[in-house]
């Protein structure tokens, strides 16, 4: 209840999973049929870098700011033009001021027949969130705590769907957590396409995590992970990844792409390091 996502908004960890969350949408939307996208830790949704809360950290500057200002090969700027091409309808006239959290990002790349369920935990940014979406038939926001959605909110009406969880890690036992939730999760909804979030960063259990994570026996989760600098010389986040369950069969590929040019870009050390495997499934 005490985090506040808007120290950290569009620092690098965002970068990657607000990426790979565009990705994830365009995929569903080859198709017409309309889905359901469920954000279990929504935040307020859209980010102002001018207030006093980001300037005093700044991590944008070395996240999304970063990334505008890159000369990307084409096919690499071709993957992320959803995502930078949302940033860039929110600042027509250039420098970035505003960023758009998971549910803005998501809602600017809907269709019409798109939905959103956005759950956020915290009062005030429950209210803040509403306030963003207000009039928008395209919206539900609940003031809930995300991990009680993965249970109510499951299976969605459309039966196609994006669940992206990405809870702030601000209390001990969150990677078990996840894991418990994930298998709640899927026993409602075995079709969804799952984004699970996680921090990298010095005494991080990252490999029994991935440990528990294959004992559900889940047949596909793809991993991603991005780490800009060494966790050596820090307490704080090194880096972070992406469980993704039910990936398109595209994906894999697009991230050997992305990840390595997100690397280049964002890295703040000569141990910035990135992979992409299979947990389990197409190895």
């Amino acid at each position: 209840m005490n985090y506040r996502h808007i120290y950290h908004a569009g620092n690098f960890a965002d970068v990657l999973k607000h990426a790979v969350l565009a990705r994830l949408i365009v995929y569903l939307q080859q198709k017409d049929k309309a889905f359901r996208m469920l954000d279990t830790h929504a935040g307020i949704g859209l980010y102002d870098f001018s207030l006093e809360e980001a300037q005093k950290t700044g991590e944008w500057r070395d996240g999304i700011g970063r990334l505008m200002e890159a000369d990307l090969p084409e096919g690499v700027a071709a993957l992320l033009a959803p995502y930078l091409g949302a940033i860039r309808a929110l600042n027509p006239k250039g420098p970035i001021t505003l960023y758009p959290g998971s549910p803005k990002l998501a809602r600017m790349l809907f269709r019409p027949q798109d939905r959103l369920s956005a759950m956020e935990l915290h009062p005030d940014d429950s209210r803040a969130l509403a306030r963003l979406f207000e009039g928008d038939y395209q919206v539900r926001v609940t003031e809930l705590d995300g991990w009680l959605a993965l249970g109510a909110h499951l299976p969605p009406k459309e039966k196609r769907g994006i669940v992206l969880v990405d809870p702030p890690f601000e209390e001990a036992g969150e990677y078990e957590r996840l894991v418990d939730g994930l298998a709640k999760a899927y026993r409602r909804f075995a079709t969804g396409t799952y984004c699970l979030w996680y921090p990298i960063k010095k005494g991080a259990p990252i490999a029994e995590f991935h440990e528990a994570l294959k004992a559900l026996g889940i047949p596909k989760m793809l991993c991603a992970e991005l780490s800009v600098r060494s966790d050596r010389e820090t307490t704080g986040l090194s880096g972070s990844g992406l469980i993704i369950v039910n990936p398109p069969f595209t994906l894999k590929d697009e991230l050997h792409l992305l990840l390595p040019e997100l690397k280049r870009v964002l890295a703040q050390d000569r141990y910035a390091s990135q992979r992409c495997f299979w947990l389990r499934g197409e190895n």
